[in-house]
């Protein structure tokens, strides 16, 4: 049996309505409402009213919860007057956000005023920089290009075979070596894959490809366990290779002349053969090139001191045969130099270890413009 229920006015305090429940007291909390929507100042101020009058523990939903202990003939009446209640503090509080909102975004527009008068920022073609090795490499193409050299590349890890034997170097040749060599864990078929050590494989697979003639250059990244102020573990380097039925050692003087001339921007340079050893090469030779130091500038073409530029020869017999050529009816030559050694030298660069740091700061002092393309026509070095 359901108890009788309690007269509103014989409860406990704690549980008296917190607002009379006449018209009057109802038109009080409205004008109280309105006056303080009204007096908003800014979003907080108006959210704050807000929640006040229609939060969870608001004065309008409090209002709400008295409709179910009011006498029956009351309720309709009350709960009425309260969703009118309801209906304009709503309006008005809608009204004045938006109010609210559109001056606040009026003063942030005011205060966030871009000034066109500001400098423009360059952007990136004026403000990115190439790096030396890149434009140093486009400036060697551009060259060997000229002089009828294709582009060949290769993968920079390799097989034993294209990296060494196919080369002519022994089995016991330090440059098989850990200790100078990055090799992989061996495979299935036992063979342990290499990090290439020079970009001469590169070679070994256009003659494998293609038969002669053959005129090619091969520049790319190469790995040696070696690090110092002009050694790094990884470096990047070009070699040439020419092979078909009449090259001989003049030929080879000529591509490297014309080569260290255009390079440098020099109507002549200075050039010394010396007699050296390299098994994929018969005879070999490393060429110096004559330079003056002119307090801290290095002249290419003058002077009387000798500077070790690159490495060069004769194809080996050993190696042609490696690659099904017959050595008695083919013969080529071959060389090959530091990209990075070379780009030292041209731009004054002290340091190979800061060619890979990613300094912005150097590159920003040795970078190139990235529209400064270089070509012959134009200047290699504009």
């Amino acid at each position: 049996m359901t108890p009788p229920e309690t007269p509103v006015s014989e409860r406990p305090a704690s549980e008296t309505p917190a607002f009379d429940t006449t018209p009057l007291d109802l038109d009080g909390l409205e004008s109280e409402l309105l006056h303080a929507i009204d007096t908003a100042s800014d979003l907080d101020k108006i959210e704050e009213v807000r929640v006040g009058a229609f939060g969870r523990k608001g004065r309008i939903p409090a209002l709400m919860q008295e409709v179910g202990a009011l006498p029956p003939d009351a309720r309709k009446s009350f709960g009425q007057a309260v969703n009118r209640l309801k209906d304009r503090v709503g309006e008005a509080l809608e009204a004045k956000q938006q109010a609210l909102a559109g001056a606040a975004l009026a003063e942030k527009l005011a205060q966030e005023r871009a000034d066109v008068t500001l400098p423009v920022r360059l952007g990136p073609l004026a403000e990115g920089r190439i790096h030396p090795v890149s434009q140093v490499t486009d400036e060697i193409t551009e060259i060997f290009a000229d002089m009828g050299f294709a582009i060949a590349e290769g993968p920079d890890i390799e097989t034993d075979f294209n990296n060494f034997t196919a080369l002519n170097i022994p089995p016991e040749h330090p440059a098989r070596q850990d200790h100078d060599t990055f090799y992989f864990p061996e495979g299935a078929d036992g063979a342990r894959p290499v990090l290439r050590t020079h970009t001469s494989p590169v070679q070994i697979r256009t003659m494998l490809a293609r038969k002669p003639p053959l005129r090619i250059i091969a520049p790319g990244r190469v790995y040696r366990s070696d690090s110092d102020q002009t050694h790094t573990p990884m470096f990047h380097q070009v070699e040439g290779l020419v092979i078909d039925e009449e090259t001989h050692l003049g030929h080879l003087k000529w591509v490297l002349e014309e080569f260290l001339k255009a390079f440098f921007g020099v109507e002549r340079v200075k050039m010394r053969y010396r007699a050296s050893h390299f098994p994929f090469t018969e005879p070999s030779m490393e060429v110096d090139i004559g330079y003056a130091k002119v307090g801290d500038e290095i002249r290419i073409g003058e002077g009387d001191r000798w500077l070790e530029i690159l490495g060069c020869g004769m194809v080996h017999p050993n190696v042609l045969k490696n690659v099904g050529l017959d050595p008695e009816r083919y013969q080529g030559f071959a060389f090959g130099l530091g990209i990075d050694r070379i780009a030292m030298l041209k731009y004054g660069m002290p340091d190979l270890r800061a060619f890979f740091s990613a300094d912005l700061r150097w590159l920003k002092h040795y970078g190139f413009a990235p529209l400064a393309v270089p070509t012959l026509a134009g200047g290699l070095s504009s």
